[in-house]
């Protein structure tokens, strides 16, 4: 019998392992920087032992961002600088956890894989782009071999394609980490991430993995960011100052629920291929309010986030039974919280900080915990998921 290469015998040896450290990346819509969380791992599934060791996010510079801006979520994206994008960020997010590891005492052979979300650009699942003969879609660039052989650490990425191969719409992923980690028996609970786009996951306290839901729910930060940017020159509602000077324009508001998202049944996905600046001008022309105060408009844009989540709550589950646990950069987001609360009165709203999650690093923990179930867990059927284990597989040598 063959020997196997040196490259699988490391994997297989890694696999064995009874305890792995990981580290998980995350780049998301909302281009704010490189999430890098070092987490250990004992056992698998339902058994997965999880602490977070270390995390950072390091922000992405301005030039940085335009680069990716002028091909994210656009249909006429320049195909070069799509090709050339994918090898730079792969590098350049190697260059990154090099430079965490450094600061944080730690060679890169004491870690045993990254698993990397990777930059999406791109995220078209049928029921948004409607081309007969074309299945669901999704494209994140920073390949993965370039960070391999940047760090010298195995490298796990492209999660999303065997979601979609396998049936699913390549999102949201965070399912599978949060029922991993966040399920508890005899408690409803839902973990609500507010990122660039906002999702959920339901899970039961009967602990019926078919009772499980996982959802987008439309637009968490990217609307409020992107008109930030466009008209104060910022990357974001700072302590919501923007939206607490501003009122809730009641006709914009309505203008921005009236699309086909928000009446479709759920589970869904979406991005900002369809949440993004267009979609603002195309509503305020609708309710002829494009001459709207900017603080009025982040106001009302910053209403519409917290809206739509708190409607699709209280309007799919019985609100007083329920746990609410917040994540993401939008749980920082006083408006948008304080709204949510005041919609949801009966709810228990916390963040993830109060399971043991930090409420920043939570994608990036997740993504680590998809590394490790591709290293040695076994499909789990959630809900009408597909089960698979996902990730591709890229050696440092």
């Amino acid at each position: 019998m063959l020997a196997l290469n040196q490259n699988l015998q490391k994997l297989f040896s890694i696999a064995q392992k009874t305890e792995k450290t990981g580290i998980g990346l995350m780049s998301g819509t909302s281009l704010d920087g490189l999430d890098i969380a070092l987490c250990r791992f004992r056992g698998s599934g339902l058994q997965t032992e999880f602490s977070l060791l270390k995390f950072i996010t390091v922000p992405y510079t301005e030039d940085f961002k335009k680069e990716v801006q002028s091909v994210f979520a656009r249909r006429d994206a320049d195909l070069e600088k799509v090709c050339l994008l994918n090898a730079y960020i792969g590098d350049f997010h190697g260059q990154l956890v090099l430079q965490a590891l450094a600061e944080w005492g730690i060679k890169p052979a004491e870690v045993d894989f990254i698993a990397s979300h990777g930059q999406t650009i791109y995220h078209a699942p049928k029921r948004l782009h409607q081309q007969p003969g074309y299945p669901n879609a999704t494209l994140q660039i920073g390949d993965g071999d370039h960070l391999a052989l940047k760090t010298g650490i195995l490298t796990i990425s492209d999660f999303r394609q065997k979601h979609i191969a396998a049936g699913g719409e390549g999102a949201p992923l965070a399912l599978y980490g949060d029922v991993l980690l966040g399920s508890k028996a005899g408690e409803n609970r839902i973990l609500l991430n507010i990122g660039g786009i906002a999702n959920l996951t339901f899970l039961p306290a009967n602990d019926d993995y078919s009772d499980i839901l996982c959802t987008d729910l439309g637009p968490g930060n990217t609307l409020i960011d992107a008109a930030c940017r466009k008209y104060f020159n910022k990357a974001y509602d700072k302590d919501s100052k923007l939206a607490f000077s501003g009122n809730v324009n009641g006709a914009l508001l309505n203008a921005l629920f009236d699309h086909p998202f928000f009446t479709e049944n759920a589970p869904k996905t979406t991005g900002p291929e369809l949440f993004n600046l267009a979609y603002i001008e195309d509503a305020q022309r609708q309710s002829n309010t494009l001459t709207i105060s900017n603080e009025d408009l982040i106001c009302t844009l910053s209403a519409f986030t917290a809206k739509s989540i708190a409607d699709f709550i209280s309007d799919n589950f019985k609100v007083d039974d329920i746990k609410l646990f917040v994540s993401g950069g939008g749980a920082e987001n006083i408006y948008v919280i304080e709204h949510l609360k005041k919609a949801l009165p009966d709810a228990d709203v916390k963040d993830t900080g109060s399971l043991g999650i930090d409420p920043d690093a939570k994608e990036a923990i997740l993504f680590a915990l998809l590394g490790n179930e591709a290293l040695c867990g076994e499909p789990i059927k959630i809900g009408n998921n597909p089960a698979v284990l996902m990730g591709k597989f890229s050696f440092a040598g």
